[in-house]
């Protein structure tokens, strides 16, 4: 953004306060690092939103090969030329220096795979292709990054969690239950800019596309959907909660899992209350108060990325 944009938008955008109201309870430096990756995340989703726009398929094919290299090395990206490249590593570093290396290459491996999702709705896009429904759901857990959202659950419980507490179906249930919710009222909160810009990608357009609803049915059907999830959430959560509690073995080790999950789980209910208030309250869904209703006011539409 440019600096008086940065000024009169950027507070409004709440995208701090949306990570402090799902990561309570972390350290000030956690929570810190985790707001700040969040902002970067946005502003990269708005730069691979005008690179589809504007028809730049080599700019972004240039930043999706650096941000996987940054995201393997950021040391070595610190200084990059490229002032989204660099805030990305200077972001990795800080995440990075929490847990053990484990956990450094599951996150990893978790976001390379949302580099090529971004990737596969960047080629959508620009073809005009509206994924089906069953399509867009795999491809939306990808785009929406659930699983880093989830991953980050663990630093700010200061404990990683191994496969066998992470992969445990209630556990896993109830992470995938607040991650397609927060996916879901998105892109409610999103339709009518998208429709507004001939999106593609939105689980309302491909139920229009794909499965004949009209505009109306449509939104009745995604709100369904994330109703549904609220509900299925508050049993996973509770076989969950049950989950944590038989982790308590008598043992130091058991004890700390058990809190750690308990911490977790109860991040994931957090979920909820803070993405229903962010998209109510961000300048980022106001399409209403827009002079272009596809088009936020604050994004730059000069050829950023071309460099």
């Amino acid at each position: 953004m440019p600096a008086d944009k940065v000024e009169e938008y950027a507070d409004g955008l709440c995208y701090t306060d949306l990570m402090a109201g799902y990561y309570i309870g972390a350290p000030d430096e956690v929570l810190q690092a985790i707001a700040d990756y969040s902002a970067w995340f946005f502003v990269w989703d708005d730069r691979h939103d005008r690179d589809i726009v504007h028809r730049r398929p080599s700019a972004w094919r240039r930043l999706r090969f650096r941000l996987h290299a940054a995201l393997a090395s950021p040391e070595d990206h610190l200084h990059h030329e490229d002032p989204l490249v660099a805030g990305f590593a200077e972001s990795m570093t800080r995440l990075y220096s929490f847990l053990p290396p484990s956990w450094n290459a599951r996150f990893a491996r978790h976001f390379h795979a949302v580099i090529e999702a971004y990737d596969r709705e960047f080629h959508n896009r620009t073809n005009g292709v509206i994924p089906t429904v069953e399509e867009y759901l795999a491809l939306r857990r990808l785009t929406f990054a659930h699983w880093i959202w989830t991953d980050l659950l663990e630093p700010s419980a200061g404990c990683e969690l191994p496969d066998s507490v992470r992969k445990h179906p209630a556990y896993r249930k109830a992470a995938l239950l607040s991650q397609e919710f927060a996916a879901w009222y998105n892109d409610l909160c999103s339709l009518p800019k998208e429709i507004a810009g001939d999106e593609v990608h939105n689980l309302g357009i491909s139920l229009i596309k794909h499965e004949g609803l009209t505009l109306e049915e449509s939104v009745a059907e995604v709100r369904r959907r994330v109703t549904e999830c609220i509900s299925e959430f508050l049993v996973a959560e509770r076989e969950a909660l049950r989950f944590a509690d038989d982790l308590t073995d008598g043992t130091l080790r058991g004890k700390e899992l058990s809190a750690a999950v308990r911490a977790c789980v109860c991040n994931m209910r957090n979920w909820f209350s803070t993405v229903y208030w962010f998209h109510h309250e961000s300048g980022r869904y106001m399409v209403d108060s827009w002079d272009d209703r596809s088009t936020p006011p604050y994004v730059n539409n000069e050829a950023a990325g071309e460099k």
